[in-house]
């Protein structure tokens, strides 16, 4: 099973970490690698808007790193029906695995039995095994012994097994199953010592009188191949497989959604060679010890961050390919070397573009209307102060190649999605958010881009009052909410915390300087007041 590299953004995703890693997975494609888009958030609306117009369905949703049974190899489980004789058992055993998993009529998982298990009935003391075959259905034991009736009596077995022998007629022989030969006066002394079966040795077929006999005592008789001493042997072998069986409630059972450190803590807690993995009700694998330890850890690139706080959960247990980024050195580490392209350019998106063309690959047109829907967003449409010349040159180079006009997508994706109109406090707020420590101090800083800042006057009172009550379970020192104009023409600021008074000259003058960035204008200015 080849396992995937999943190329994934950072939390609360905007449109530069979906379409950065949207266009890097068919880059990867094109280089031969199984990669596959993903992300750790919902869409916003403008990367929605983006993602319909371009006809694309969303990466895939992700919430952790860590693997699940459903993610690894693990083997086939091999299922036997409840009623199954123990040589039926037996055979699988030895052909396919060491332990079954039975199933009832309806398919669903009601137990285990091992090979141990169905060999343990030929060792087992024969009082054990006599209750065993009086519960076995005379259908088993025909099958068993590839025979066929001659007739099907009525009488209920004992789950003794008998032979001909000086003693016969001293023996309780009531309900026994007697195993005989063409001797036909030890079969009419048998069905008058009360015995419930006859199973006759090498084909044998008595007359009619005994046949008649039979059908008076209400003795079944059974016909077969096999000579007297494969059949006490068969015999034992028919027992049904559910009533040697352990069932579920003593196993362990797993299910495909579980993950693997979980599964491998209750692993250890027992001693089974193997456990089911079940989705509901229905064995769909199983797994061992050694699943667990040779499973390779989840495969990961990540675009457009390189932080522990904006990646996917459980991050240590993942293994990281490579970083493409532009943001400040974070604080994600590796055990190993890996690939970290970082630059100082507007979007990831750029850096994207730009590997396609180092790496010779022509990149679709799907792909190009993908990064340049991130530059545009990253950087305001090249308004932004985080936007460089590489970023305008390959939006040049791709309008171009491509037939593209940046100018035109940007202003029908703003007019589309810039607003707050109809958008919960809960989403504004929460959308886009990042936190940082600095100098001690945590700070989270929200940003939302819209076309006209007039609006954040008719909500400011409403929103502060919404940011008090959101800090108060979060106990930040500062909580910043940025409303950007989506052309960059400057932004507004709202803000809670215990910094509140300490930074509102600041903040004052953010304003007053047209302060667009998070990255590069807001957050520097921010760690150096506070260092």
């Amino acid at each position: 099973m080849t396992s995937p590299v999943y190329i994934v953004g950072h939390k609360n995703p905007d449109t530069d970490s979906i379409c950065s890693a949207m266009a890097l997975a068919e880059l990867k494609q094109k280089m031969g690698m199984y990669a596959v888009a993903a992300r750790i958030g919902h869409l916003n609306p403008e990367t929605s808007f983006i993602l319909k117009k371009l006809e694309l369905d969303p990466p895939l949703y992700m919430t952790t790193a860590k693997n699940t049974l459903a993610e690894i190899e693990i083997d086939e489980a091999i299922t036997i029906p409840r009623h199954e004789t123990l040589r039926h058992g037996w055979d699988l055993c030895l052909d396919k695995a060491k332990a079954l998993y039975v199933v009832d009529d309806n398919d669903n998982y009601i137990g285990m039995a091992t090979i141990g298990d169905v060999s343990k009935v030929q060792m087992q003391d024969l009082n054990i095994t006599k209750d065993l075959l009086k519960e076995t259905p005379l259908e088993n034991i025909v099958k068993c012994l590839k025979g066929s009736f001659i007739l099907k009596g009525t009488l209920p077995m004992s789950g003794e097994v008998r032979i001909s022998d000086k003693k016969l007629m001293e023996r309780d022989l009531e309900g026994a199953i007697m195993v005989l030969s063409d001797h036909e006066d030890d079969m009419i002394k048998s069905m008058a010592k009360g015995c419930a079966v006859i199973v006759i040795a090498e084909s044998f077929v008595p007359n009619d009188y005994i046949i008649e006999m039979a059908r008076k005592y209400g003795v079944t008789l059974i016909s077969t191949n096999y000579n007297t001493m494969k059949i006490i042997q068969m015999i034992y072998r028919s027992i049904p497989i559910e009533l040697i069986m352990t069932p579920a409630s003593a196993i362990t059972s797993f299910n495909r959604g579980e993950f693997l450190e979980d599964v491998e803590r209750e692993m250890l807690k027992s001693r089974h060679s193997s456990y089911p993995v079940l989705e509901k009700g229905k064995i769909v694998g199983s797994v061992a010890r050694y699943h667990i330890l040779k499973a390779e850890k989840k495969k990961f690139i990540l675009v457009d961050h390189n932080e522990k706080k904006q990646a996917i959960n459980d991050i240590d247990s993942a293994y990281i390919l490579e970083i493409v980024d532009h943001h400040r050195i974070g604080d994600i580490e590796t055990d190993h070397p890996i690939q970290f392209r970082n630059m100082i350019v507007g979007s990831s998106c750029t850096i994207v573009g730009l590997m396609y063309h180092e790496m010779n690959i022509k990149m679709s047109d799907t792909a190009a209307r993908l990064i340049a829907y991130g530059i545009i967003s990253d950087t305001m449409n090249f308004n932004s102060p985080t936007c460089t010349q590489i970023d305008k040159d390959l939006a040049k180079r791709i309008e171009k190649e491509h037939g593209i006009d940046f100018d035109a997508m940007a202003k029908e994706l703003f007019a589309n999605t810039a607003t707050i109109q109809d958008k919960s406090f809960d989403t504004i707020l929460h959308r886009d958010s990042k936190e940082y420590t600095l100098s001690g101090k945590r700070v989270a800083i929200s940003q939302v881009f819209i076309f006209d800042l007039d609006v954040v006057d008719q909500i400011r009172d409403d929103f502060l009052k919404y940011m008090e009550e959101e800090n108060k379970m979060r106990h930040l020192d500062l909580l910043l909410m940025v409303f950007t104009n989506v052309e960059g023409k400057g932004s507004r600021f709202l803000y809670v915390g215990e910094l509140s008074h300490a930074i509102k000259g600041l903040v004052d003058s953010f304003t007053k300087m047209g302060y667009v960035s998070r990255k590069k204008q807001i957050v520097p200015r921010l760690a150096q007041e506070l260092a």
